[in-house]
């Protein structure tokens, strides 16, 4: 299908001109604008459909944890019900918090921007702009009243949304002070609003992980902080490269920052006795790969140090699976396994080096059958069950979720039913392999409070069907869209499923 429609499209463009072929990117591109601000009005539509009066549960029951009002946008936004970012976000394909995202900046453009708003609806601002501008006012501290916000949007639209991320930033500073915003904060310090649009941060970006076993980091510094970290790396990739590193300037830079995390320099792997390290980094590994194709073997730990004294400056958890006949996926960069947390790849030589490096504690947890039917009696969860579903899993089975399943629920898929046994009857939600499976906290409230509902059709393969009908298919590839199982269901007032 791909080829066929790019064997249309080059069809299409062979018969045009050079002038042709730019007017046609600027109508698609206009095209896309468009798409992309109708998609904030039927955001807010939702929402509108979606207040927190619609709420069924709460009309009639009084539940732990069932659905509540929830605010995503600033002052004077409506409030929607919580639950129904899940359904929006499955529909596009994305998660919920970025369902969330979309429709609080749609709500904060049409009620507390409305002239940016309006900008974005006459074309004369991308909707990719005046979400940025959305995101800050939302996320101000101290917030923004209403007031405040209609003054950031009076600036903004006068020059058309056409403002740099800083000058934004400068912007809602002025307007904290202006409206004497700073002094509702006991903490803040009146004379300086800037200081509460503080652009400093560290992020790591955990989930997409490079085959070559890297991931990206971004981060804004103080200034000064920023020259005493970047002499620091300089000087300690300098030292690498006086010890003979062969390594580029980049490479060397980037483990030199790993070594300041773990308050390490290069000296120190210099003082180690080579020889004997390497002989002890091909034991340990050789024990890893061993272990691996075991099932039910303790936890081992291995330690390095390069003193008595010293301790452990990298401690080193690693829950990673290798076939010991063929070792992992091949990429370009060599043999892979994989991290069970975030679904992260590992290079097999990346393990030889956490266990070769100096000072490192590396703890291998034992590989658990993952095909293997396992029961408990009751209904709390063992933990050798709890960790098979866990690898199983890998994340949270809801559509598109990407929550990392150690930090999910363990939900029975078919309701436990505690009086089962009391009442002479089978036990039609067991703890078993078969009908656990790992789920978020907000995917396992909305699961057990209101009518969507999933199957488990195969080992690690979800079906899911929304409240609306939608259905997906959920596995370790991703999620992918079925076709429609009927009409919504009617309203009504679902009763609260117990776990």
């Amino acid at each position: 299908m791909i080829e066929r429609l790019e064997a249309e499209v080059r069809g299409v463009a062979d018969d045009l001109s050079p002038a042709d072929v730019l007017s046609a990117i600027r109508d698609r591109k206009a095209a896309e604008d468009r798409a992309a601000a109708d998609q904030l009005v039927l955001a807010t539509r939702w929402a509108d459909l979606h207040p927190p009066e619609s709420i069924h549960d709460a009309a009639s029951f009084t539940v732990p944890g069932c659905e509540h009002e929830e605010p995503i946008a600033g002052e004077g936004a409506p409030l929607v019900a919580e639950f129904c970012v899940a359904e929006l976000g499955t529909v596009l394909g994305i998660t919920s918090t970025a369902a969330k995202k979309l429709i609080g900046h749609a709500l904060e453009l049409r009620h507390r921007l409305p002239r940016l708003w309006e900008q974005v609806h006459t074309g004369r601002v991308p909707a990719w702009r005046a979400r940025a501008v959305a995101e800050t006012t939302i996320h101000s501290s101290p917030p923004l009243t209403a007031e405040a916000a209609g003054f950031v949007d009076s600036q903004v639209a006068a020059v058309a949304g056409r403002i740099g991320q800083a000058q934004l930033d400068r912007l809602v500073a002025e307007t904290i002070k202006r409206y004497d915003l700073a002094t509702a904060d006991p903490s803040a310090d009146p004379e300086d609003g800037w200081q509460h649009v503080d652009p400093r941060h560290v992020t790591v970006d955990k989930d997409d992980v490079h085959y070559a076993g890297t991931l990206h980091l971004e981060a804004d510094l103080d200034i000064a902080d920023a020259l005493d970290l970047d002499r620091a790396v300089a000087h300690h990739a300098a030292v690498q490269k006086a010890l003979g590193s062969t390594e580029s300037l980049d490479v060397r830079r980037a483990k030199a920052l790993g070594d300041l995390a773990r308050t390490q320099t290069a000296l120190d792997l210099h003082a180690q006795d080579d020889s004997a390290q390497d002989d002890s980094a091909q034991d340990s590994c050789r024990g890893f790969e061993a272990r691996s194709s075991t099932t039910d073997k303790a936890s081992t730990s291995t330690t390095n140090e390069s003193g008595p004294d010293l301790p452990a400056a990298r401690e080193v958890v690693i829950h990673a699976h290798f076939d010991a006949s063929v070792v992992g996926e091949q990429t370009v960069f060599g043999p892979t396994g994989r991290m069970e947390n975030g679904q992260r790849l590992v290079l097999l030589d990346q393990v030889r080096s956490w266990c070769a490096d100096s000072r490192t504690k590396v703890t291998i947890k034992p590989v658990i059958d993952l095909n293997a039917q396992l029961t408990a009696q009751g209904y709390e969860i063992p933990d050798r069950i709890r960790e098979q579903i866990i690898l199983r899993d890998r994340t949270c089975v809801f559509p598109s979720c990407t929550r990392p399943a150690r930090g999910c629920d363990i939900d029975h898929i078919t309701a436990y039913d505690h009086d089962a046994e009391a009442e002479g009857r089978p036990q039609p939600g067991p703890t078993r392999t078969d009908n656990l499976a790992c789920l978020c906290r907000f995917h396992h409230r909305l699961k057990t409070h209101s009518a969507g509902r999933y199957e488990m059709v195969e080992p690690g393969v979800f079906e899911w069907t929304s409240p609306h009908r939608h259905r997906y298919r959920r596995d370790r590839t991703g999620t992918t869209a079925l076709e429609p199982s009927g009409p919504p269901e009617p309203p009504g007032i679902p009763r609260p499923r117990r776990r």
